[in-house]
């Protein structure tokens, strides 16, 4: 009989999940991001699997035969069975996934990569592309969402029928990988999680017992969830838990979220003790000095991850100054809500928003030279500017991402018109000399490929060798002043 309430229970919290998933449908915290990695890892399973089953089934068929006048080499099955290769190929440039294995079925997934400067490149990186159909207009997934202040970019947006559908990371977002669970429901059993097997109807049903989920699995009840979660916290804090687990109190369906899969977005806030940072002056010299980095804040319980469900149950700060007792985080910087391209922008707030937002789409049109490494790269076709400059007027985030160092486009000297004379509309009239002295000139480099080694269809290839000392054709070697011409 006891079991009868524990499946009504579970019945229950099931249904109170997918309502709030569907209430809920364009709050970030339910989302989870696929990275490439994640998306290659799929697709090369899925075709190593193929190669395997391939090269087993051309093995039988060999072994199939009553004579055999040649030893079985695999290696020469595996060279002539290219379906990794291929199927890489294939899905790069027509960008469609198809895994039947994972039942993926999707197109666009891939982009042609092309960097003229670097805010192009590190917008392309911190691109993110909805799922949802760029046709239908609907207002709801293309609003800017309040669950992701901090975690995408408010500005950084296209125009026309994508817009508010793909997005941009903040400056300061890590997207989580995949945590193991196993010592996460050790530890959770050891700090009072009670199996809801062993638990009778009235403890079930107990307003003070809280429903404790991992990652969408339930592992039981806790009588002090405020005691547990703060518990969860002190073990990240200090080292014990993986950084990225995160802990949240739902009040209204009495149950505790932790969450340790991939795909999470989450950002760093400094931690406050009743107001208090806990970030002091000395801590700030040993990071200026070099003694400390980013990562032993965290290590050191300074600093922690927080993802967009345990935001909630958070007070944040945005200086220190104004701080209150209450306050449980303090904001590192208030800039980083914004992204790469929108923070080299010079005072944002000035503007008027859709200026902001067009000038993210313009500033990643900008030439200017977008890696140390522009001479070794294996671009198709690169643009450099002559002479970039970087720019007049410098922001903070300009200085993080390194704009200042590989800048884009130059400083112009224009001049404004009145409306109502000779004036041009969106144009501008340029002065022959400046031209003459450089302003504007880039460089275009493209690469070239040439095949120097063959494969045959027999197995054999081309081979690339030094000209032989002895043997047939030495004798047209002459040596002349100690080496050979």
């Amino acid at each position: 009989m006891e079991v009868l309430p524990s499946l009504l229970l579970c019945m229950q919290s099931k249904a109170c999940i997918v309502s709030y998933r569907l209430v809920e449908s364009d709050y970030l915290g339910n989302k989870r991001f696929e990275l490439s990695g994640q998306l290659i890892s799929l697709l090369f399973e899925d075709l190593f699997k193929t190669m395997i089953g391939e090269v087993k089934k051309r093995m039988d068929i060999i072994l199939s035969k009553p004579a055999r006048s040649s030893i079985l080499d695999p290696s020469l099955i595996l060279r002539l069975v290219n379906i990794i290769t291929v199927g890489l190929e294939r899905t790069f440039a027509t960008g469609n996934f198809d895994i039947k294995r994972f039942k993926m079925h999707r197109k666009g997934m891939t982009q042609v990569y092309f960097a003229s400067s670097l805010s192009m490149n590190l917008g392309h990186m911190t691109k993110i592309s909805s799922q949802f159909e760029k046709s239908r207009k609907v207002s709801g997934p293309r609003a800017f969402q309040p669950s992701q202040r901090g975690m995408l970019c408010p500005s950084d947006t296209p125009e026309g029928e994508a817009c508010g559908l793909v997005k941009n990371l903040a400056l300061m977002t890590h997207v989580t990988t995949d945590d193991e669970e196993g010592p996460l429901i050790s530890l959770c059993y050891s700090l009072g999680v009670e199996d809801l097997e062993l638990l009778s109807g009235d403890d079930l049903h107990a307003q003070s017992s809280f429903l404790i989920i991992l990652n969408g699995l339930i592992l039981g009840k806790h009588r002090r969830p405020q005691h547990f979660a703060d518990d969860i916290r002190k073990l990240r804090r200090a080292g014990k838990v993986g950084e990225f687990v995160s802990v949240f109190i739902n009040e209204k369906q009495l149950c505790v979220y932790i969450a340790s899969d991939g795909g999470r977005v989450c950002r760093p806030l400094v931690i406050a003790d009743k107001g208090i940072s806990r970030i002091k002056e000395n801590h700030m010299k040993a990071l200026v000095d070099g003694i400390h980095t980013f990562q032993d804040f965290v290590r050191g319980g300074l600093i922690e991850y927080l993802d967009v469900n345990e935001q909630n149950n958070a007070l944040i700060a945005l200086y220190e100054g104004e701080a209150t007792s209450e306050t449980t985080h303090i904001e590192i910087e208030p800039l980083t809500i914004l992204g790469v391209c929108a923070g080299l922008i010079p005072y944002p707030h000035h503007n008027q928003s859709p200026r902001n937002t067009y000038q993210c789409a313009m500033g990643k049109q900008a030439m200017g030279s977008i890696a140390y490494n522009q001479f070794s790269r294996m671009d198709s076709v690169l643009y450099l500017l002559v002479y970039p400059q970087r720019p007049l007027l410098t922001t903070r985030t300009i200085e993080l991402v390194g704009y200042d160092k590989l800048g884009g486009g130059q400083n112009a000297t224009v001049a404004v018109m009145s409306c109502s004379g000779y004036d041009i509309e969106d144009a501008i009239v340029m002065n022959k000399s400046s031209l003459d002295r450089g302003f504007g000139s880039c460089i275009v480099m493209k690469s070239y490929t040439a095949v120097y080694q063959k494969n045959y269809e027999n197995g054999t290839s081309d081979r690339v060798l030094r000209p032989q000392r002895t043997g047939p054709g030495a004798e047209r070697m002459q040596v002349h002043d100690g080496a050979f011409m």
